[in-house]
């Protein structure tokens, strides 16, 4: 059961690393609605990944508890030992590319508060940014 869980697992993070080069693909050329179509699978995988990796651990768990005078190393096969060497790197590459797509996020995010903020001035209220109340800054002409 543990081999199942670990190779569920996998496909899961490989998924999810695809789904985010994607997400990074769309957000260098501006195209924003693939991006939010993926959000609700991309959710649904990391929940899918977590439930998985529960599954992981309270078997893990439970080998351990059968077995306590047996190191983890002994009760798993190699089979399962390549799972969870598969399942670090896959874990880490996840990481570095959603580093990546955080930047990119970051950087969009602060090229619109610009422009958000060139459009709309804002005064300082206390310790907080409002729009301004000068009428003439929305001023249309006809």
């Amino acid at each position: 059961m543990l081999s199942h869980h670990l190779e569920a697992a996998l496909s899961d993070l490989r998924d999810l690393v695809k789904i985010t080069e994607a997400d990074i693909t769309d957000i260098k050329e501006a195209n924003n609605n693939p991006q939010f179509d993926r959000l609700s699978i991309k959710e649904d995988k990391i929940k899918s990944f977590e439930q998985k990796k529960a599954m992981i651990d309270h078997e893990i768990s439970s080998l351990m508890t059968a077995n306590p005078d047996a190191d983890l190393s002994e009760l798993l096969d190699s089979q399962q030992h390549q799972s969870l060497e598969q399942l670090k790197i896959e874990l880490n590459n996840l990481r570095k590319i959603n580093k990546s797509y955080a930047k990119l996020v970051l950087a969009v995010s602060s090229l619109y508060n610009t422009f958000l903020e060139r459009l709309v001035p804002t005064e300082m209220d206390g310790y907080e940014k409002r729009a301004s109340k000068n009428p003439a800054v929305l001023e249309v002409r006809v």
